[in-house]
């Protein structure tokens, strides 16, 4: 890439509605947004911010369901500086209540009829819809000269950690053209874009991986389809209607587009590549998926810390009968990987310890946790905190979770959040929770609990007091009572004790 060459997304958005512009960029649930008008739009967005008082390393945050009036937001904080913080919208109340604080949110884009308002809101509040609309479309057409530089910060990603407190990965504008600049250095198409692509856009933006897959589309200058929320029966029909080629979908995703009752072979036929990842795959669904699908697939392998992918398992070993199937994936060029024990020292090859991983899209910081980033970014290098092992050509296999994060249809939950809020029951004295193998959703939930003595507590009464305190999707589906949970003399709980019954007939402890 020539230095002239625009290096972040606003300035590619300015290069394809010049060579594009009445490409759609944008299909939603009510428009559909050419690039041409997606840059008009965001210059609109940007100039209007500007007048709010939003200035460079601001806050804005977008609270509400895939839709193109975030793509007009996240081009404008390019433009300006600001940093896009898209948030979950299946998060409970008290949730959002404590990122909106974390984040020092100088304004936020709210659907009310998805979202209900909580005590931290900011000042400024935009409904999005009439609202939204008047608001940005009253300013400003004036073009504004935005940076080139690709470490200015661009997205603020929350993700959960293990201490249960949600922390803000902040990425700059690199983490969302690096890795695709490294591809073309190299001439490799593992994820490669055509001029007639329909990106089919399943993950949400408020995940890294459906803001980074659907940047990547963006960034190609191809169509973009987006879910405002995920089906097997509306995927399908979006394959249909608009005879989508690509797709990014969490393996989840994939059992249930492959198990709609009415989904043929033939409504596939226009798909010739999907990308999956977030959680490992099952063999089974894999080979199914190979079989049905007939087409090219690759796995991706990251976190949000190093930008989303990092590694790659390739279209050429995916056949059910190679070893490396079970592989996450090598690095892509550029992207560095070490496997390292408890002590910080390498190990040899195949044996297995904690990988870490260096990539040029990898976090800036964790939003005000400075003893966390550092956790984190040991020397340049990202701590996955996943336990793995190295082939002798470098593809990464992973075992087991160094943390204890279980992953529930691509959703990322730590015990220690769910084990905070059972805890707060008056009638519970201890809890451990641990994720457990799942055919439909990879793991589910289940919560071994003590109850206090003399008290009578039941599940109902533990669903109860969790629900509206945690997403859905952190819910526990099974309760366990107990007389003790396993710890150590430190009181670290054993989890691996507590896991063995329901993992020891699997090669991997992870599902």
């Amino acid at each position: 890439m020539t230095h002239d060459q625009p290096r972040t997304l606003a300035g590619i958005l300015a290069r394809n509605a010049l060579a594009v512009p009445h490409r759609v960029a944008i299909v939603d649930d009510h428009e559909r947004v050419t690039f041409g008008e997606l840059h008009a739009r965001a210059v609109r967005a940007a100039n209007s911010l500007l007048t709010q008082s939003v200035s460079r390393g601001d806050r804005v945050v977008y609270l509400a369901r895939d839709a193109a009036a975030f793509f007009d937001l996240l081009y404008a904080c390019s433009m300006i500086g600001a940093v896009a913080v898209p948030l979950n919208t299946k998060l409970a109340p008290l949730e959002l209540d404590e990122i909106l604080r974390d984040s020092d949110a100088r304004i936020l884009f709210v659907d009310k009829a998805v979202s209900a308002p909580t005590s931290a809101w900011p000042e400024t509040v935009i409904d999005l819809g009439v609202e939204y609309e008047r608001w940005r479309d009253t300013s400003s057409s004036m073009p504004i000269r935005s940076s080139n530089d690709t470490e200015t910060p661009l997205a603020q990603m929350y993700t959960s950690g293990t201490t249960g407190r949600p922390k803000g990965v902040v990425l700059a504008e690199r983490t969302f053209t690096a890795i695709a600049d490294q591809l073309k250095s190299d001439e490799l198409e593992w994820i490669d874009w055509r001029a007639d692509d329909v990106s089919l856009n399943a993950l949400p933006v408020f995940h890294i991986g459906g803001l980074w897959w659907a940047t990547q589309g963006l960034n190609a200058a191809v169509s973009n389809v987006f879910l405002p929320t995920f089906t097997g029966s509306g995927a399908l029909a979006a394959i249909r209607r608009h005879s989508v080629t690509t797709t990014c979908l969490v393996p989840a995703m994939m059992l249930m587009l492959l198990s709609e009752p009415d989904a043929h072979l033939s409504d596939f036929e226009t798909v010739r590549k999907i990308v999956y990842g977030g959680s490992p795959i099952g063999h089974r669904l894999l080979a199914r998926a190979i079989e049905t699908f007939d087409c090219e697939l690759v796995q991706i392998y990251g976190l949000t810390e190093t930008g989303n992918t990092a590694l790659c398992l390739p279209p050429e070993e995916h056949h059910v009968d190679m070893i490396r199937i079970a592989a996450a994936g090598r690095p892509y060029p550029g992207v560095d990987i070490q496997i390292l024990d408890e002590n910080g020292v390498p190990v040899e090859q195949g044996q297995i310890g904690e990988v870490y991983l260096r990539s040029p899209a990898q976090m800036i910081e964790y939003w005000n946790r400075p003893e966390e980033t550092a956790a984190t970014l040991v020397s340049g290098w990202v701590r996955t905190g996943d336990a793995g092992h190295l082939d002798s050509d470098g593809y990464l296999f992973i075992c087991d979770r160094v943390k204890d994060m279980i992953i529930v249809a691509g959703e990322n939950v730590y015990p220690a959040e769910v084990e905070n809020h059972l805890t707060s029951h008056p009638s519970v004295h201890d809890a451990a929770v641990i994720g457990i193998p799942d055919d439909r959703w990879g793991e589910t939930i289940l919560a071994f609990v003590v109850a206090e003595p003399t008290t009578a507590i039941t599940t109902r009464d533990l669903a109860k007091h969790l629900t509206g305190n945690l997403a859905s999707y952190k819910l526990p589906t099974r309760y366990q009572f107990v007389q003790q949970i396993p710890r150590n003399p430190s009181g670290k709980i054993l989890r691996r004790i507590l896991r063995d019954e329901f993992w020891s007939d699997r090669v991997r402890q992870v599902n």
